[in-house]
């Protein structure tokens, strides 16, 4: 299956760069599969002010929070 090869850090625009570092200080890399989202910034920013807004919502518990992003990850075979 054909592949979207993550953006190249090289052309990320600081507020990418601060994501990134972010994602990379709490969880030890950035994460998959924002550096593809990267492509379309429109993109990369709406899903992160989803995120955002979730957080600030306070309608899910971070402890949930934590465990659907476990169960979605391991239904996409993805490591957590």
């Amino acid at each position: 299956m054909a592949r979207i090869p993550d953006l190249d850090p090289a052309q990320y625009d600081e507020s990418m760069t601060k994501l990134f570092d972010m994602q990379a200080k709490k969880w030890g890399a950035p994460l998959l599969p924002y550096p593809i989202y990267a492509h379309r910034p429109s993109i990369l920013r709406a899903v992160g002010g989803m995120w955002d807004g979730l957080a600030a919502s306070g309608l899910l518990d971070k402890r949930l929070v934590a465990l659907l992003n476990r169960r979605v990850a391991a239904h996409n075979g993805c490591l957590f």
